[in-house]
């Protein structure tokens, strides 16, 4: 049993019998009295999607939930639901948009690295990796003689997602996108 201090963003907890994944963590050190940090904790319900938000001292002990990570890719998308096939038993697990709105923009069929989060052998979510590649379907045109770290322009994925490129990337180039920060980091 971790402490709270111990516990990092998208780790799956158990609290008042619920799982909970936590999407957002903020330490604060309280002045004026003793004691230690105080995390205060955005969790959601992996059954329901309700939102949560507790704090904890520091050195409150939590319980990790037993859920399984399974590596799995993107098979296709029917609507809102978005279906994932597992790499290892072709276990197939479908999740709504509604529960990976996050994630979604950065889902392709041949997205490297997926993981689905199973919970009593139904997928409650999706972990993707820290960097991931897709393909630039509109941009402005690329300028000659433009530096590659001068100025940026949006660029829209294949995915609908839209980020800001330096003005060398034209149309159809590949590239990589960091998951955390929504940033282009480089050509792939």
């Amino acid at each position: 049993m971790p402490k709270a201090s111990e516990i990092k963003k998208n780790a799956a907890i158990e609290y008042n019998g619920a799982v909970y994944f936590v999407k957002d963590i903020e330490r604060s050190v309280p002045q004026g009295r003793a004691g230690g940090s105080i995390y205060r904790m955005r969790m959601y319900n992996v059954v329901t999607g309700a939102k949560l938000d507790e704090s904890f001292k520091d050195s409150e002990m939590l319980t990790l939930a037993e859920v399984i990570r399974r590596p799995v890719t993107l098979s296709y998308i029917d609507g809102d639901e978005y279906f994932f096939m597992d790499s290892e038993d072709y276990t197939s697990y479908s999740l709504n948009k509604e529960t990976i709105a996050e994630q979604a923009p950065f889902i392709e069929t041949d997205t490297q690295g997926l993981q689905a989060i199973v919970l009593n052998e139904a997928a409650v979510g999706v972990d993707l990796p820290s960097t991931v590649e897709l393909v630039i379907t509109d941009t402005a045109p690329s300028m000659k003689g433009s530096s590659a770290t001068s100025r940026t322009k949006p660029a829209t994925m294949t995915t609908g997602l839209v980020i800001q490129v330096p003005e060398h990337i034209s149309t159809g180039d590949r590239v990589k996108i960091n998951v955390e920060e929504c940033k282009f980091t480089g050509r792939a």
